[in-house]
């Protein structure tokens, strides 16, 4: 084919970067067609110094009520703001309930965990804190990871297309947080290295299921006996031995697989 027959053709098939995906931006707060609302600082910057959006362009703004509500940027001069113009149900979200209650996890990888299972699905991200648990955390600064950790799940959700933000709880101990799952039906699974079954022979799933992983040293003898006890059933994930961040996220894909919407 002749050279200048293909710069042409590619000429007409690359689209400027903003275009090639949604440009979405978590609001918290109500949106209705007809509004002209301001962005919050953070997605104000991205928008206009790091995407370099213009007055006109498009956005899509959700505020976890499971809408995608279209909008038009309308200035990025002293302030970013935009117009909402209509709604859409996202329809994107599993038709699995997960809840995912995780050990805490050392360093970044709680920030990896919480992200993951966003991406996948999870509607509820519960740290724990465990018998081997080597993270420990104080009222305050435990409130203040629990509203980072929801940072990330937003941060999550906008670049995956969810319109519903999945709930992260404050780290909380196992044995109180068991008490509050007593009266539930849903499917109740342990990670554990000698669990009865695995994610395909699993004989009965409830559109609701609960992981529960534990830290990087594994449960302790109290906690297995305490989740026994709650009647969760040992979940094992094959031959090899998974650390604590991938073990999660992990079974998550696999039940999505199996059961879910994949």
């Amino acid at each position: 084919m002749d050279g200048r027959i293909v710069r042409a053709l590619r000429k007409q098939t690359v689209l400027p970067m903003n275009r090639l995906r949604k440009i979405r931006i978590h609001i918290d707060q109500p949106l209705n067609s007809g509004d002209e609302i301001t962005l919050p600082q953070q997605a104000a910057s991205h928008v206009a110094r790091v995407l370099r959006l213009r007055a006109g362009d498009p956005i899509v703004l959700f505020n976890g009520d499971g809408n995608d509500y279209a909008a038009e940027l309308t200035s990025v001069v002293r302030e970013v703001r935009a117009r909402v113009l209509d709604a859409s149900a996202a329809g994107n979200e599993s038709p699995l309930c997960i809840t995912l209650a995780q050990a805490l996890a050392r360093g970044e990888k709680m920030d990896w965990i919480v992200q993951k299972a966003t991406e996948l699905g999870a509607i509820e991200i519960v740290p724990l804190i465990t018998e081997r648990s080597e993270v420990k955390l104080d009222g305050s600064r435990a409130e203040k990871r629990a509203e980072h950790w929801r940072s990330v799940a937003i941060s999550a959700c906008e670049q995956s297309g969810r319109a519903r933000v999945p709930a992260v709880a404050a780290p909380q101990p196992l044995s109180a947080w068991l008490a509050s799952t007593s009266s539930s039906n849903a499917t109740k699974l342990a990670l554990l290295p000698e669990g009865a079954f695995t994610p395909r022979e699993l004989a009965c799933v409830e559109n609701e299921i609960v992981i529960v992983v534990g830290p990087e040293g594994g449960f302790g003898e109290t906690d297995i006996a305490a989740l026994r006890a709650a009647d969760f059933h040992g979940l094992a994930l094959g031959p090899r031995v998974l650390r604590t961040e991938t073990a999660g996220v992990v079974a998550i894909a696999a039940l999505q697989a199996l059961y879910g919407d994949w």
